[in-house]
């Protein structure tokens, strides 16, 4: 905790002896600033006015008494933190105050520093469920449908697909090749569930594990069920029970381990392996693929009844090659991320780089989008992204378009000049005698081929 004062506390007693006291020894630790309240009444006029970190509220008051007040402050504002205090040190007391919500009970009188160990404890427990939930707040607003950038009619439509099954506890199987983002939709699905998004999501790569250990993964083990097995372990389905559970690849997944994973579908219960307890689970499914789990059942490979358990709500993510219109999109926001982590100060993509995006074919979808920016990023020296900073994959675009498009040698010679000497003047920020020494040519040739180019250029 701070030197300095940081945290309010609220102190409620009708004995203003007892509560200067309180105030005192507070005081003593320089880390609270301190007000007092002589009744309920006035302890809840005080909160609406200002919310304090904690309030330290007595239970016998004349008028409204700290059991109401409490009830009071919790219809309130229920993340507001209270100790109750009495010099009736009444057990039904405690336990009522207890259920109601307070962090604590103290009985009167009590030690200056069983006091100050009590108000410690209660503002550490309730700062730290405040971080707890604004971290919930951010991941529930970081895996918005609205927030994930794809504005194409494509992913739109996929969107207002999922929309309806958010609070359904359905089983949804995503379709998509490597790196369009399945994961993240599984986020948001779990996220935007008002029944789970306070729960667990636990995500599992199917293909990062043998056979061998994967069932132990999703369904735990006992002590001794296998060698290295030395004592009891939670496997990923108890550890998700009432949130989610994202089996990634999940097409990768053995016979065996199919037979298991429907049992749960089916029964919502399974034994650790090398177990006799059954294990019961409230785990919402969903998994993913860039297999064609169809013809995979038709091989033999994956179990039809397991198919048809887990994509009654089957989902396909467009590749990224069939909805160019969100790359400029996820281009800048991409931009943005890495300018922000590298310190840079990068205000947009040229043009000709933004067009090189576009024309890319992105075999590796969004992800791969991703590693292009954040290496555009590193390698740029100007405040706007350029082809040269891009990967020589994506460079290699204009050339094959220039190869394509013009019939004759001459032709395409003339265009990689023209593309060269471009080059040339922007590395050189249009400077004729650098962009001379570069290419190796006279300054008359530069102005001639600029002239003829009509590319910019300074003296």
């Amino acid at each position: 905790m701070s030197n300095n004062p940081k945290y309010s506390i609220l102190v409620v007693d009708d004995d203003k002896n007892i509560a200067k006291m309180i105030e005192i020894n507070l005081r003593k630790t320089r880390l609270y600033e301190i007000k007092t309240a002589s009744s309920g009444e006035a302890c809840l006029k005080m909160i609406r006015e200002e919310i304090p970190d904690l309030v330290l509220l007595d239970i016998q008051m004349p008028g409204i008494d700290g059991i109401e007040t409490l009830k009071r402050i919790r219809d309130f504002d229920p993340r507001i933190p209270a100790v109750m205090m009495s010099a009736h040190g009444s057990i039904e007391k405690a336990v009522q105050s207890m259920k109601l919500g307070a962090h604590d009970f103290i009985s009167k009188p009590f030690a200056s520093d069983r006091l100050l160990v009590t108000v410690k404890n209660a503002i550490m427990t309730s700062s730290l469920q405040k971080e707890v939930d604004n971290l919930r707040s951010e991941l529930r607003t970081r895996f918005n449908f609205a927030n994930i950038v794809g504005h194409s009619g494509k992913m739109q439509e996929v969107f207002r697909s999922l929309e309806k099954i958010i609070e359904s506890n359905i089983t949804v199987l995503i379709h998509g090749e490597s790196g369009t983002g399945k994961e993240l939709i599984a986020r948001a699905i779990h996220f935007q569930s008002e029944k789970r998004q306070n729960k667990p999501f636990i995500a599992v790569n199917c293909s990062a594990l043998p056979d061998s250990l994967l069932e132990s993964e999703l369904f735990g083990h006992e002590k001794g069920a296998f060698t290295g097995a030395s004592g009891k372990r939670m496997g990923k389905f108890e550890a998700a029970d009432g949130g989610t559970i994202f089996l990634d690849e999940i097409g990768l997944m053995s016979q065996m381990t199919q037979s298991k994973l429907l049992r749960v579908l089916q029964e919502r219960e399974f034994e650790r392996v090398g177990g006799n307890e059954l294990v019961k689970v409230d785990v919402r499914v969903i998994s993913a693929t860039n297999v064609d789990l169809e013809e995979a059942v038709k091989k033999g490979t994956f179990r039809e009844d397991l198919y048809y358990r887990i994509s009654v709500f089957p989902i396909t993510l467009p590749p990224l090659r069939d909805r160019k219109e969100d790359i400029p999109l996820l281009a800048a926001h991409f931009l943005e991320k890495y300018s922000k982590q590298e310190g840079k100060e990068i205000e947009g993509i040229a043009p000709d780089a933004l067009e090189l995006l576009i024309s890319y074919s992105w075999p590796g979808n969004v992800r791969e989008l991703e590693n292009a920016i954040e290496r555009a990023v590193l390698m740029a020296t100007t405040q706007e992204i350029s082809p040269k900073d891009l990967p020589n994959s994506i460079r290699s675009i204009g050339e094959k378009r220039i190869i394509e498009k013009d019939s004759t040698l001459s032709n395409w010679i003339e265009k990689l000049e023209e593309e060269a000497l471009k080059q040339a003047l922007l590395e050189c920020e249009g400077n004729i005698s650098q962009t001379a020494k570069k290419l190796g040519i006279g300054r008359a040739t530069i102005y001639r081929k600029a002239k003829k180019y009509g590319l910019p250029m300074v003296k």
